[in-house]
């Protein structure tokens, strides 16, 4: 195992030593140490509640470390809550984000930190510094532009310009580019070259392996809360770094076995989404299937996904699950006909945080798990708690934790689990493994492929193309709200689907 080198040829402008936090029936982090220079990037990975978010937590202030100290430029500090933090010039970028739909762009870069003397807000200024920090990111909004009228990656692009307006020395990134395109990812990458030629440290966290290698000059690798070594740019490499986070080789997680393909269990007829209501969409899902769904940001998607289920309502067109006809379509009514929905934005939409595993599993079956009289049948729901947190290997101490501790792979599964619970016939998922390290990922291929060995049928949406490739039977390409065209077998290639992707042709 690599470890750290004793000798450091500068000063760390950030250092933890012996770190470790404790929460309800877990140890998040133990004795963990960590060092980052100026002007360099290190990252830090390990698997989905190996402790990474727990640490950068603690090292901007939003928790407190139960032991151990940090240190900046070689003196202990202490950050007992964000404003400390930032005063000291240590810059968070959260994985979810952390910002106000109801106000402005500009309003949002500087909450909690206007620009004025007084209690008066200086709105020229406010302004003015907000559209330099837009400027920095390659953001071109205006800075007037209520958040919510952006896109969601859009939306992170404005939490990484937060995080430079306060002329950061250290910037952490967690998990930055989870919602943005390609070009805005690129565009990310350049402004990190630029602030580490600036002097900037940068601790970036990231499950895209591909990303550490591009970006980082060490790598510390965390595993179950401890240290599990550390990597310097010439070890870098995408074996090593799986090796270091799970101990084990998943190097051929992409295991495709040959299913028997059956009758149809999901037809879309002519369906027209409101997001692109010009564009008629047609398909059908056979039982024993895989089909992905490609495209670029912005491609209507989520939307087609959401229409399907009943979330969004159909300008027309119909859905036939199993044969039946969802004429009024509602989600309850997709439920009954047998789909279920793994939602893109497991926080906001797939899971109650402050509520137990017991209770979100038991959500999508509570009027089957209901009693006559409408008293639920408790057993049940716990039975159904168990069996999801046995077969999708969910890490708690008990099926009554509180979602909200869970690590976000484990935070997936329990949004799986509720569906699965369900028994649906066809499972529809938009990003199922966003923001999910790469051993969940396997687990979750897995249980994909298990759902297809069953004879039912899974539609997925994915940004990633090697996911797409990696695991779909066929891949159906949309392209500015229309289907582009289908691909499958030896057709399913990137060049083939960017092609499509783009609104070429075959």
């Amino acid at each position: 195992m690599a470890t750290a080198s004793t000798e450091l040829p500068n000063p760390s402008r950030l250092s933890v030593r012996q770190l470790t936090k404790s929460f309800p029936g877990v140890r998040a982090l133990s004795g963990v140490d960590l060092d980052v220079r100026a002007g360099e990037v290190v990252a830090v990975i390990g698997e989905n509640g190996a402790g990474k978010s727990t640490l950068m937590k603690i090292l901007a202030g939003v928790q407190t470390q139960d032991e151990g100290e940090i240190l900046w430029d070689g003196h202990p500090v202490w950050f007992a809550n964000t404003r400390q933090a930032m005063k000291q010039g240590l810059g968070l970028i959260h994985q979810e984000l952390n910002l106000c739909d109801n106000l402005n762009v500009a309003e949002n870069l500087f909450l909690g930190n206007y620009p004025g003397r007084g209690g008066w807000i200086n709105f020229w200024s406010m302004y003015r510094r907000a559209r330099q920090s837009l400027e920095k990111v390659g953001l071109k909004v205006s800075p007037r532009l209520p958040l919510s009228a952006l896109s969601l990656g859009q939306q992170q692009m404005v939490e990484i310009a937060k995080a430079l307006s306060i002329d950061a020395k250290v910037l952490i990134f967690d998990e930055p580019t989870s919602s943005l395109s390609n070009a805005e990812a690129e565009a990310l990458f350049r402004l990190i070259e630029e602030l580490k030629s600036r002097g900037v440290a940068i601790v970036y966290i990231s499950h895209r392996l591909a990303e550490i290698m591009r970006l980082a000059d060490r790598v510390f690798v965390l595993r179950d809360g401890q240290n599990a070594g550390m990597l310097q740019r010439a070890e870098i490499t995408h074996d090593r770094m799986v090796q270091l986070m799970i101990g084990r080789d998943v190097s051929k997680y992409y295991v495709r076995r040959s299913n028997v393909v059956g009758d149809e269990v999901l037809r879309v007829e002519d369906l027209r989404t409101n997001a692109w209501p010009q564009h008629s969409i047609r398909f059908q899902v056979r039982r024993g299937e895989l089909v992905g769904i490609a495209g670029l940001v912005g491609a209507g998607r989520s939307e087609l996904l959401r229409t399907i289920f009943g979330i969004d309502r159909a300008v027309s067109g119909n859905v036939v699950v199993s044969g039946e006809s969802l004429k009024r379509h509602s989600p309850q009514l997709a439920m009954e006909a047998g789909l279920g929905f793994v939602p893109e934005d497991r926080k906001k939409e797939g899971l109650i945080l402050e509520s137990t595993i017991v209770r979100n599993v038991g959500l999508a079956g509570l009027l089957r798990n209901a009693h006559w009289g409408g008293w639920l049948n408790r057993g049940k729901e716990i039975a159904d708690t168990r069996q999801a947190m046995n077969d999708m290997r969910i890490k708690t101490p008990s099926p009554w934790q509180l979602v909200k501790y869970l690590s976000g792979g484990n935070q997936q599964k329990v949004v799986m689990g509720k569906w699965l619970a369900l028994s649906p016939q066809v499972l529809l998922m938009d990003e199922p493994t966003r923001g999910v390290d790469i051993g969940a990922k396997q687990e979750i291929y897995q249980l994909m492929e298990g759902l297809a060995a069953e004879g039912r049928g899974v539609l997925f949406a994915s940004s990633e193309l090697e996911e797409i490739i990696g695991i779909a039977d066929r891949v159906l390409v949309m392209h500015e709200g229309r289907l582009a065209g289908e691909v499958s077998g030896d057709q399913i290639t990137e060049q083939a689907i960017m092609q499509l992707a783009i609104g070429g042709s075959l």
